[in-house]
């Protein structure tokens, strides 16, 4: 794992590696593996907290020395505001110069109050960018996964781009981003694209120009598996670890209840 963020920080563009405390409700001592693999890569850490006022994330985030945080799902200016509240509560301004604050844009609900949105997160005191989730964003549109690829999906992301590049914010793409991807994050990147991300790993948007796109891809699946294996692994020697200590015992109590 360490070998491929390394070689993706040198060859491919790659800039972080991510976790969740939302979706994929990655624990503290996971998050702290992720994060010394990160900093002998010398990558960032996003990290996606779990709703828009996760106060006790940010606190583990801001302890952590998380670079990017990421609110889920915000379909309200009312909700953003929120995200912004606490954000200004835990860090302090000095604090938020090392630190990217960013929301995701991920159902049709919060597109059709982008305006708002963006008005919002280009206060001054506001945050730094938008996260487009396709594979959200599309199931929410009703066309599953099988349209994330289509144009109303796409077009979407274009808006939202412009949007944030007129407002001088940051547009990163996820969702499913793979090789087929390609097409549409280079429409993306046409209007305004920062950054794209995989599950684990994220590209800064010019790493979309490299010939060596499809090779950075397969190795941020790679790096994914080996982070499962590995997860497997640990949890597994945990299980086992106590295994002949609760054998001894089950055969201890055994005799002393048959004696009682």
């Amino acid at each position: 794992m360490l070998d491929i963020l390394k070689r993706g920080r040198e060859c491919f563009g790659v800039v972080a590696t991510k976790a969740e405390f939302e979706a994929e409700g990655t624990r503290t001592d996971e998050l702290l593996r992720l994060l010394e693999i990160a900093h002998k890569a010398d990558v960032g850490m996003a990290l996606k907290v779990g709703g828009c006022e996760a106060i006790r994330d940010m606190l583990e985030a801001r302890q952590f020395g998380v670079n990017y945080i990421i609110a889920p799902m915000v379909e309200s200016p009312y909700a953003l505001g929120k995200f912004i509240a606490a954000k200004n509560k835990v860090f302090a301004p000095e604090d938020q110069e090392d630190v990217k604050f960013l929301f995701n844009v991920e159902t049709i609900a919060g597109y059709r109050c982008i305006d708002d949105l963006i008005a919002a997160a280009s206060a001054e005191v506001g945050c730094n960018g938008v996260v487009f989730g396709r594979v959200d964003f599309s199931c929410s549109l009703g066309v599953g996964r099988e349209g994330l690829e289509g144009n109303e999906v796409t077009v979407v992301g274009e808006d939202i781009a412009m949007k944030c590049q007129k407002a001088g914010l940051e547009f990163v793409v996820g969702g499913a981003v793979s090789i087929d991807a390609f097409p549409n994050l280079k429409r993306f990147q046409a209007v305004h694209l920062d950054r794209f991300e995989t599950r684990k790993v994220i590209f800064q948007g010019s790493a979309l120009d490299s010939p060596d796109l499809a090779e950075a891809l397969l190795q941020a699946v790679h790096f994914e598996l080996l982070w499962l294996l590995n997860k497997r692994e640990y949890y597994g020697l945990m299980y086992q670890e106590d295994q002949m200590r609760i054998e001894m015992l089950e055969s201890r109590w055994k005799v002393l209840e048959r004696d009682a």
